[in-house]
């Protein structure tokens, strides 16, 4: 498993000093969002800090990557699972507020959820499982896509499984 792209890029930016806020602007992302990100990093241990500096009255924090740090698998799988939570979350709000306002409106909200369980004979098949779903998901989005039509949000998301009855209720 591999970091998420936005946390690659952030390493990458790393590599010389920057604070949460110039790293949004280079991003063009909302600085919450990549400081969030740039958190979990200095958690894990890629990113340090360099310095605090008052600015407009609050604490700017700079940070570069760690110089010859590579990055673990187990920090990858940690990575992996954390994106995997947050693409869960986001999906659950965004999901949420939009069946929200199509009621409000008196409309359907037109959604679909594929779903199947897969038993891997060995730990290296989900890489390869997980390329060749990319590749299938990507020659599908190639058909249907349209540059005029709706746009559709479509996640694959994988975890291992649980029975049955060990399921939360």
């Amino acid at each position: 498993m591999e970091l998420s792209p936005l946390r690659r890029s952030l390493l990458e930016l790393l590599k010389s000093p920057a604070s949460a806020t110039q790293l949004a602007a280079a991003l063009d992302l909302p600085r919450q969002r990549v400081n969030y990100h740039v958190r979990a990093l200095e958690q894990a241990g890629l990113v340090e800090l360099v310095e605090e500096r008052q600015r407009r009255g609050c604490v700017e924090r700079v940070l570069r990557a760690r110089p010859g740090r590579e990055i673990a698998a187990d920090v990858q799988d940690q990575f992996a699972a954390t994106h995997l939570v947050s693409v869960a979350e986001d999906t659950a709000r965004e999901v949420e507020r939009m069946s929200g306002a199509a009621a409000d409106a008196g409309k359907r909200l037109l959604t679909f959820t594929v779903e199947t369980t897969v038993r891997f004979g060995a730990p290296g098949d989900v890489h390869g499982f997980t390329s060749d779903l990319a590749e299938a998901v990507r020659q599908i989005a190639l058909k249907y896509d349209t540059e005029s039509g709706r746009p559709y949000r479509v996640v694959a998301m994988g975890h291992p499984g649980v029975a049955d009855d060990q399921r939360q209720q």
